[in-house]
């Protein structure tokens, strides 16, 4: 490596804002909002997992006679949706939290139940309570499903007849359904340890392959995606704890995908995609071969000829424990004035108030369903969160004609009631990654059943009931999403761009440095490959955000374009002006620059 690297041109300093053009507001698309995306990888594990955990408790209380409590079990069943994408070590500790947390909510939703029957308090106790629970969730990237569920069972507890008395032994219910859901979710960590941390650097390889094998000029979409992709597997090598022959195979993998994103006229995407097949499976971790998937020279802008090398590879995956000593923003540092997450919070406690006091006041008798699909809708930001208001709506009124059409079998014997709701909780997470309005189709009938445990119910008053929530819970929820604002939307760019700058400089000093100190690049570049994730994600958030003042566009795309050439140097332990040759350099960052304003435009439409 070079002792004297030239620094990449630094994009605009913040005190000189660049010139910006009045912002129109965001306009809410209707087309492709419902149209279907391929399935997830991996959709039949929370499918198969909900299945079982809900099966073994229903059943149970089915042959005792008492499926008056299902609801109770229903709770605890439902957190083997969670944290599927997780290692098993980081696993177990995510379901354990999502189980209590599931728990407390529980816990306060039938000590409200208990203590009042006025309507319009418990209405604010479900506002509240799921206010908490989206900012909880999203404050510890949990993952889907999210609060919804939390506040799904929580509101419906709200308005279930509960006395102080019978607390503890419903609690006691959920905690075991809960325990049982902790089981299944860990079960597979028996027959494939490194499961997810091998989907996940599947998904980077399969990433790379797509940005290698793009036409040149539409590079810069797919690059954004894989440099997600391999952000993500890096952090789920992290979770992973011990560092073991295993997670350091994924690691040399990880890393090729890296390579690929930094030079890819050089790199063989059927051999990236070779390897991500190869880890399917419980077989061995591919190990590439020295040079396998990208050429063993890259030339330089001074002619001067950089070898990757297994060592080099080796020596740089030694960093990564080094990434640990950064860690991970506290939770209360996530949830401190100013975040990002509060006036998305505000906004769920604003809207699931207004949907659960007009359910009232047209005097429906189930205002939780109002409540629960105002929660539903809110996202990062307006447009975001008008696209899943189309799309509950259009899955809820699919799902009440399916509802209708199952009932006279349902009411046929309560054996039904509980088949019929395994059913739909399968077909939920099977459908819900295609589109959340096919999973709605599935989730809104399984709703209704589930108010059949406790009783056999009128079902015209059912349908006509949650038609009315449904409307008045989209209609009121998208109204308070528009008058809540979240004008610090730009601020928050302005914060990215700032870590960006310095995790960039940083990894300049540490390539101009002629002898480094073990993993000093590897931790450089994971804080700078971090920097530019949260940076586009504050961008694409605040594009589709109303009210806001100019954003800082250009600074957004000169920041990230020298990120990218910043952390191709670091992957190539070349310079941070050239990478690859010349012209290849040249077609790369022309590529950065359209790829992301085409992001932008994409989240404004």
């Amino acid at each position: 490596m070079s002792s004297s690297v030239p620094p990449t041109p630094p994009p605009a300093p913040s005190a000189s804002p660049s010139p910006s053009r009045p912002r129109s507001v965001p306009r809410l698309p209707l087309a492709g909002v419902l149209r279907l995306n391929k399935p997830s990888d991996i959709w039949f594990k929370p499918a198969t997992s909900v299945v079982v955990s809900a099966a073994v408790p229903n059943l149970t209380l089915f042959a005792l006679g008492r499926l008056d409590l299902a609801m109770y079990t229903m709770a605890g069943s439902l957190c083997a949706l969670y944290a599927h994408n997780l290692p098993y070590a980081a696993r177990a500790r995510a379901l354990a939290w999502v189980v209590l947390g599931m728990l407390a909510s529980l816990a306060v939703a039938l000590l409200a139940a208990s203590l009042t029957s006025s309507a319009a308090v418990l209405v604010a106790v479900g506002a509240l309570l799921a206010a908490a629970q989206k900012t909880l969730c999203d404050a510890t990237r949990i993952g889907p499903p999210g609060h919804l569920i939390l506040t799904f069972i929580s509101s419906a507890s709200l308005f279930a007849p509960q006395t102080l008395g019978q607390i503890p032994g419903h609690l006691a219910l959920t905690a075991g359904a809960g325990a049982v859901a902790w089981l299944v979710g860990m079960a597979p960590a028996l027959v494939r340890p490194h499961g997810p941390e091998r989907r996940a650097t599947a998904r980077a390889l399969n990433a790379a392959a797509v940005y290698v094998s793009a036409p040149e000029g539409a590079r810069g979409r797919a690059r954004a995606g894989a440099a997600a992709a391999v952000h993500a597997a890096w952090q789920s090598l992290l979770a992973t704890g011990d560092r073991g022959a295993a997670r350091r195979g994924l690691e040399r993998l990880v890393v090729r995908a890296e390579v690929a994103l930094a030079a890819p006229a050089d790199t063989d995407a059927a051999l990236l995609r070779d390897w991500a097949a190869g880890l399917s499976g419980t077989g061995p971790v591919p190990r590439p071969a020295r040079h396998d998937g990208i050429s063993a020279t890259i030339n330089t802008k001074n002619a001067t000829t950089n070898t990757i090398s297994s060592n080099d590879i080796d020596d740089e995956v030694l960093g990564i424990e080094a990434e640990l000593a950064f860690g991970k923003p506290s939770l209360w540092r996530r949830l401190a004035p100013g975040s990002p997450l509060l006036p998305v919070a505000l906004r769920t406690a604003v809207g699931c108030a207004l949907a659960g006091y007009g359910s009232l006041a047209l005097g429906i008798g189930r205002p939780y369903w109002a409540l629960v699909t105002a929660a539903s809708l809110y996202q990062a930001n307006v447009t975001l969160t008008w696209n899943r208001t189309v799309q509950r709506v259009a899955g809820n009124l699919a799902g009440v004609l399916v509802f209708a059409a199952v009932v006279p079998l349902a009411h046929a014997g309560q054996i039904f009631v509980v088949l019929f709701c395994l059913l739909f909780s399968f077909g939920a997470e099977a459908f819900i990654s295609r589109n959340y309005w096919l999973g709605s189709v599935c989730v809104t009938p399984m709703a209704l059943l589930i108010t059949e445990f406790a009783r056999t119910q009128e079902a015209g008053e059912l349908i006509t009931d949650r038609v009315v929530d449904t409307l008045v819970g989209a209609l009121l929820g998208i109204i308070a999403a528009v008058i809540v604002t979240n004008r610090r939307a730009a601020d928050h760019i302005e914060l990215a761009l700032d870590a960006t700058d310095s995790a960039r400089e940083a990894a300049e000093r540490t390539l101009a440095d002629p002898r480094p100190e073990p993993g000093a690049l590897e931790s450089a570049r994971r804080r700078l490959a971090t920097a530019l994730v949260e940076l586009r994600a504050a961008d694409d958030t605040a594009a589709g955000e109303w009210w806001q003042r100019a954003l800082p566009e250009e600074r957004v795309v000169t920041a990230e374009r020298a990120g990218h050439r910043t952390l191709a140097a670091t992957v190539l332990r070349g310079t941070p002006r050239t990478v690859g040759n010349p012209e290849n350099a040249h077609e790369h960052n022309a590529d950065e620059h359209r790829g992301g304003t085409d992001a932008r435009e994409n989240t404004r439409a």
